[in-house]
Formats: C-alpha cells, sequence, structure tokens
C-alpha cells in the first residue's frame, strides 16, 4: 500500500467517524428519550401507595397527568406520593399538573409531596394542589413568580448587516420579536402579561395554603425558601424525609403496617445507551434554545 493511499484512506476515516458523531448529535437532539416501554416495579407486599416523580424543568404536562389519573381511578391504589425535584418550567404543564392533584385529593384520594432538593416555582405550584406538603429542612422551594426571557438580536444582526422585513397586521402583533427592539409599549404589554399570570400563581398559593391576600403577596416575590422557612410561613406543612412522607400517605390512607410502593419504570432505550450522557445534555440545550416557553413559572439558579 502506497504512502498516498494510507493518507487517502486516513483521512476517509477521519471524516467517517466525524459523520458519525454528526448523525449521533442529531438523533440526541430529536429522539424523544422520554418514550420505550414502561414496566411497573412493586416493592413491598402491604396495601399499595402510588410514587410518581416530578424531576427536571416542566415542558409537559402528559406523562404526569397519565400516571396520576391512572392511579386516581385505580382502587388497589390508596394513596399516590409525589417526589418533586424541578425548578419549574412552563406555565401551562404546571397548571394543568396542579389541576390533576388538586382533582384526586378533592375525590378523596390522599396526595402527600415529598421534595427533594428543590421545588421551587411551577415545582411548588404542581405541589399546591396535594393533600400534605413534606419537605427537607434544606429543600429550596417556593419561588412564587414569572418570567419570561427574549432573546434581542437586532444588534448583532445589524452589525452583521443583516436586515428582516416584518409585515404585519396589528401593531403588537410582533411583540417579542428578537428581530427589532423592544418597544416601551412591547415591555408595557409583556408585563400586564406577566402580572397576570403571577397573580393566578398568587391565587393558588392564597387558597391551598390558606392565607390571606396580604401573606399571600408578601411570599410572592420571586424568592426562595428553604424546608425550615417554607414551614415556619405555611407554604409546606411539615419537615421529613422521603420515608416520612411515605409514612404520612400510608397513615392518611388509613394503611397498616408497611405499605407497599408501586412505581413506573421506563426502560433504557438502545439510543440512551449509545448516546448516554451527551444525549441528555443536548435534550437540555434543545429544551433551552427551541423549547422554552413564553411564560414560565421558573426558579432562576444564579449559576
Amino acid at each position: 500500500m502506497t504512502k498516498s493511499t494510507k493518507w487517502f484512506l486516513g483521512i476517509l476515516g477521519i471524516l467517517a467517524v466525524l459523520t458519525l458523531g454528526f448523525v449521533l448529535l442529531l438523533m440526541a437532539f430529536f429522539t424523544d428519550f422520554s418514550s420505550g416501554r414502561l414496566d411497573t416495579f412493586v416493592s413491598g407486599s402491604g396495601e399499595k401507595i402510588a410514587l410518581v416523580e416530578l424531576k427536571g424543568v416542566i415542558t409537559s404536562s402528559e406523562d404526569f397527568v397519565r400516571q396520576v389519573k391512572k392511579y386516581r381511578e385505580d382502587r388497589s391504589i390508596k394513596a399516590i406520593l409525589l417526589r418533586i425535584d424541578s425548578p419549574g418550567g412552563a406555565v401551562v404543564p404546571s397548571q394543568e399538573m396542579y389541576e390533576e392533584v388538586k382533582k384526586t385529593r378533592e375525590e378523596g384520594k390522599p396526595v402527600v409531596v415529598s421534595m427533594g432538593s428543590l421545588a421551587a416555582s411551577g415545582g411548588y405550584y404542581v405541589a399546591c394542589g396535594a393533600s400534605k406538603l413534606v419537605a427537607n429542612r434544606g429543600t429550596l422551594t417556593g419561588s412564587v413568580g414569572v418570567i419570561s426571557e427574549i432573546l434581542q438580536l437586532h444588534d448583532a444582526l445589524t452589525k452583521l448587516g443583516i436586515d428582516v422585513k416584518t409585515i404585519k397586521a396589528g401593531k403588537l402583533k410582533d411583540a417579542g420579536s428578537p428581530t427589532r427592539k423592544m418597544t416601551d409599549q412591547d415591555q408595557h404589554y409583556f408585563q400586564q402579561l406577566m402580572d397576570d399570570v403571577h397573580r393566578q400563581f398568587i391565587d393558588v398559593v392564597r387558597v391551598e395554603r390558606k392565607m390571606t391576600e396580604e401573606q399571600a403577596v408578601g411570599l410572592s416575590d420571586g424568592r426562595v425558601f428553604t424546608g425550615e422557612q417554607a414551614v415556619a410561613n405555611g407554604l409546606a406543612d411539615t419537615l421529613g424525609t422521603y420515608e416520612d412522607a411515605l409514612a404520612l400517605a400510608a397513615a392518611m390512607a388509613g394503611i397498616k403496617g408497611q405499605p407497599s410502593v408501586v412505581k413506573e419504570v421506563r426502560r433504557r432505550s438502545f439510543w440512551d445507551g449509545v448516546i448516554g450522557e451527551v444525549g441528555a445534555s443536548v435534550q437540555d440545550l434543545k429544551q433551552e434554545v427551541l423549547d422554552r416557553p413564553v411564560l414560565s413559572y421558573k426558579f432562576s439558579s444564579p449559576n
């Protein structure tokens, strides 16, 4: 084999590896990692409590609502334990999940929330529908507020010599467009939207946590609270671990002895194994870039 042939094959191999990497990234970007076969895992032999987990940024309510509804209608399930570890997310999915939890509670099936490291903003909104809220001492919760982050690209596009011509009917139709500067009228319009959605959150906190309007408003400036602070301010009912929350759910359901825990387990897909952490990172980027909602009940971490 000649030297030039070896160089050619080497370059061809490098191109093949780069192409494969690019294809895998594209598949990670567009693949739904939440798909796959569902199995039901049951631990213990006593009467059943269903465990439903809410983890990560809230972008959709479908899977959570499906599980809660299924367990609400299942007579063998005596209570539902919600394990929440989420900074919140999109407004409408948060509201839909809250309504499903509330409906379950109102129909007489106990729903107990166990807060993990973070149960903030939309995560806290969902929790408000439950019968009891249990927080760890160091849990960060609350963050009752709404946020909208609008990308502004006008100056950058101008420097690049790129111009965008917008044709519209309705003076606010392109409000928030990243291709033009935001006017005072645009900002006022969006602030009104923020204020209305914020009021909806405050009303839920006021009603569910049995507070006065003044108390609810005072706790709804976007701050997070530790679990201890949340209990002291009436945002949570008691301090405790996951096991404490499980015991509370069992007691509320009248279960004698140790309950069994029912949990859905989604089997890892083939591409989960191939792409691994890279795929998860790409999915996070996709959420931030493409799936970011206009209005969010989301805690904005300082880091």
